[in-house]
């Protein structure tokens, strides 16, 4: 796990604690949030009813059981919830939403400049939650991904989009802090960012004991 998962929560007040992939989730109620990040692998489509069609997909079938098991005791708890990159799209599977297994737009979503730069613009939809954390002009993001969001999972509320209609983030309706991003946040690259990852930990902090 690259360090900017962890440094961008300690930056605003959290203490992350890394969980090892186990076959069993317990004793961890004590956590007030749960951040699912990306990683160098790809869901399995059977999870949302394909077969595998392009030769990228390259699964890890145990972490993706160990954080679908995460995720449900996460969202039965109404704790919030953030994943990023594949941590927006395991969300989406587990909603019952579904994949692209290899975005082909005219947009390079695999960035060949470093990640701590950014990459292409995101579009905020009209009453996205993410609107108050931006202040004037275009949003530029980061872009490390191949995949993307397909079929929107249940209950789930699309919030900005790149130039090419690949969705970039979304919110469940009803949970308190249920949140997909598509890009890399945690790089902290703009103000939008650092607003973007505080919102989160502001959401986390309200389950301090």
């Amino acid at each position: 796990m690259r360090k900017h998962y962890t440094h961008c929560l300690e930056k605003f007040g959290c203490t992350p604690i890394i969980l090892p992939i186990t076959k069993s989730v317990k004793n961890i109620d004590f956590l007030d949030g749960l951040l699912i990040s990306g990683g160098d692998f790809d869901i399995d489509p059977i999870f949302y009813g394909q077969k595998i069609n392009s030769d990228r997909v390259q699964t890890s079938p145990d972490r993706t059981d160990f954080e679908i098991e995460l995720i449900d005791r996460f969202f039965s708890q109404n704790k919030p919830i953030l994943g990023i990159c594949g941590g927006c799209q395991l969300i989406n599977i587990y909603l019952q939403g579904s994949l692209i297994q290899h975005i082909q737009t005219d947009i390079n979503h695999e960035q060949v400049n470093p990640r701590n730069e950014t990459s292409h613009e995101i579009i905020l939809n009209k009453g996205s939650f993410l609107e108050k954390y931006k202040s004037s002009g275009k949003i530029y993001v980061n872009s490390a991904h191949h995949q993307a969001v397909d079929k929107l999972g249940n209950h789930l509320k699309i919030d900005a989009s790149a130039p090419d209609g690949i969705i970039e983030a979304f919110h469940h309706e009803s949970h308190p802090y249920c949140v997909g991003l598509q890009w890399h946040p945690e790089f902290l690259i703009t103000d939008f960012d650092k607003k973007t990852i505080k919102g989160f930990v502001d959401n986390v902090k309200k389950n301090f004991k």
